[in-house]
């Protein structure tokens, strides 16, 4: 199997996942899974698409993150996993789509505009 690469974003995450056959091993910027994500939380977020489509031992994943927080960066990997996992084997994709990981979450934090604290909070009015 040659090498198969896709992309997961999340907020301002982005993860490049790329995917050989392997043995089940997870390296995240030159880490390790576990070492990279301590919580558990976050490491299942993350293997639910191979536990899925019951290939969490026969691929070998490689993956660039950048930006976000953990959160974010854990649920760009996943998407990530996802889109390659699909890219492989097709027939998977209404498993994957069961449990609502092919859709990719839009939602990004709103700018801060101007003359304003925050995105939506106003300064406190004053009458007099």
């Amino acid at each position: 199997m040659e090498t198969v690469n896709a992309t997961g974003r999340r907020k301002t995450a982005i993860a490049r996942v790329y995917v050989n056959s392997g043995n089940g091993k997870i390296t995240i910027n030159k880490r390790e899974l576990n070492d990279y994500f301590p919580v558990p939380e976050m490491q299942i977020k993350v293997l639910k698409p191979l536990k899925i489509a019951e290939a969490t031992d026969k691929y070998d994943i490689t993956v660039n993150l950048t930006g976000g927080g953990i959160k974010g960066q854990a649920e760009a990997l996943s998407l990530g996993i996802t889109r390659a996992l699909i890219k492989i084997d097709a027939e998977i994709k209404p498993a994957l789509k069961a449990e609502n990981l092919v859709t990719r979450d839009p939602r990004v934090v709103e700018r801060k505009k101007p003359g304003q604290p925050k995105a939506r909070k106003k300064f406190q009015f004053s009458k007099r």
